[in-house]
């Protein structure tokens, strides 16, 4: 149907119904149990599409051709950064908050979000200017927070609002250096009918946002929930729009909070930031290996501790095992904080290369403080705390071990062996058993602790049992 209107030929098309899947965003004309896409079960939800209206205008627009420039034209500047106050939220961002960069911060519901980006509000500078949004409290619930926190700050500004259009006028009215906006499941666009949360409605809303910022300075966080598979809750290309993504982890009940990046183009995304939730908030663990090890229980068989590396930081961690005899048919196997096909891996070496049988035995695998091991390295602790449980001997607490156990039963060198032997010494530990080829990379020989080269896992358990 064409219309006439200043001049101009419209087409009209009708309204029509797509299935989109919350998971990945692809979308499918019929409804589907299982996303043929990513394969997530009852992930096919129901949205309207609304047509573009197609004009003269917009078709001139289209053929318009644009005029690159050439790459040795530009200037180059190092991005500016606002230090916010928080040493491990610094370390993590890479040095301090790019401006004009789109921050996505993510997590499980009450694991501390909000009160992050409040304390960021408390401990940077009076001089710098900051709008807090907010789409699910008042703000009069963000005073009362704010209160408890000690937040302060005579520029802070809050705006209680979930039209994103006005979010947007907002932001470019004001100006502010940095600009929050909690949550962006909580927006919505007019120009959508669909409900706000849906995948078009927080896709559509980030581009809005991620439009405003780029043409100026305002560094912008974002707030996003996550679904039960510990993914941002919509569209995967949520993620890449995003300039850096934040996974703020820990279990509700443990007062320890991993912040993690997953993505950051403007620093490494091997760093972590490790808080503890107290009554006042999260405060910053300055020695996470400290704090991780304490507690740990004495002439207790299936321990031990793993050093892994994250980014440039050293951590220890506890390693704890649980050998027993089943009762099923098929033994158990779980794993929390260690991959668990991994454990099944090792397991499968363990048993046909070191001669220690796990096929009739429960095995369970837990890292104390919710800690998550993804680096090899860990795979020597894993498997030392694993026999110990079997043999029902414990580990000398005093000993501490890396490496990367490989299919034929060896152990293969790790990077970064000097760093980590000097992290285990600087804790007083007194011996640490290692791969025997790191033993030609050490440029350091004496750390203040035996050092134990081996090649097999077995000769590590045997090593340490001998002791």
């Amino acid at each position: 149907m064409f219309l006439a209107r200043n001049g101009s030929v419209i087409v009209a098309n009708k309204a029509k119904t797509m299935f989109v899947c919350s998971q990945c965003g692809f979308q499918s004309p019929k409804w589907a149990g299982k996303c043929p896409e990513c394969g997530e079960w009852n992930s096919m939800t129901e949205e309207i599409v609304q047509p573009e209206r197609v004009s003269v205008k917009n078709i001139e627009r289209k053929a318009a051709v644009g005029r690159p420039i050439t790459l040795n034209s530009l200037s180059y500047e190092t991005e500016k950064r606002i230090t916010s106050g928080i040493k491990e939220l610094d370390r993590v961002l890479g040095g301090g908050i790019v401006e004009g960069s789109l921050i996505l911060l993510s997590g499980d519901p009450g694991i501390g979000k909000s009160t992050l980006l409040l304390q960021v509000c408390r401990s940077i500078g009076e001089d710098k200017k900051i709008l807090y949004i907010t789409g699910e409290e008042s703000v009069r619930q963000i005073k009362l927070r704010a209160e408890r926190l000690g937040v302060t700050n005579p520029n802070l500004l809050l705006l209680a609002e979930t039209d994103i259009d006005i979010v947007s006028n907002t932001i470019v009215d004001q100006s502010p250096d940095i600009a929050i906006v909690d949550s962006i499941q909580t927006m919505y666009k007019d120009e959508l009918s669909s409900s706000p949360g849906s995948v078009s409605q927080v896709r559509e809303c980030t581009q809005e946002l991620m439009s405003v910022i780029k043409a100026s300075k305002t560094a912008l966080f974002i707030v996003g929930h996550v679904n039960k598979e510990g993914a941002v809750a919509g569209p995967k290309v949520l993620e890449h729009i995003v300039d850096t993504v934040l996974y703020f982890e820990g279990e509700r009940n443990m007062p320890f909070r991993i912040l993690r990046a997953a993505k950051n183009r403007f620093g490494s995304t091997n760093e972590i930031g490790v808080f503890e939730m107290a009554d006042d908030g999260l405060r910053e663990v300055d020695n996470p290996s400290m704090l991780l090890l304490s507690g740990r229980p004495v002439n207790v068989s299936g321990t031990c501790v793993a050093c892994i590396m994250e980014g440039s930081r050293p951590v220890l961690a506890e390693v704890q095992a649980l050998v027993s005899k089943t009762g099923f048919g098929t033994p158990r196997r779980m794993s929390a904080g260690f991959d668990y096909n991994r454990m099944a891996v090792l397991l499968a070496v363990l048993e046909k290369r070191a001669g220690y049988y796990f096929s009739n035995l429960d095995a369970y695998i837990n890292v104390v403080g919710g800690l998550k091991l993804d680096e090899p390295a860990a795979d020597l602790a894993v498997s030392i705390s694993l026999i110990s449980s079997l043999k029902d001997k414990p580990i000398d607490s005093k000993t501490a071990a890396f490496g990367e156990v490989g299919l034929a039963g060896e152990l293969r060198a790790v990077n970064r062996a000097d760093i980590r032997i000097s992290e285990i010494a600087r804790l007083g530990f007194e011996r640490v058993v290692i791969p025997y080829q790191n033993m030609r990379t050490l440029k350091q020989k004496d750390f203040g602790l035996e050092i134990i080269p081996v090649k097999t896992v077995r000769q590590a358990y045997e090593a340490i049992s001998a002791e």
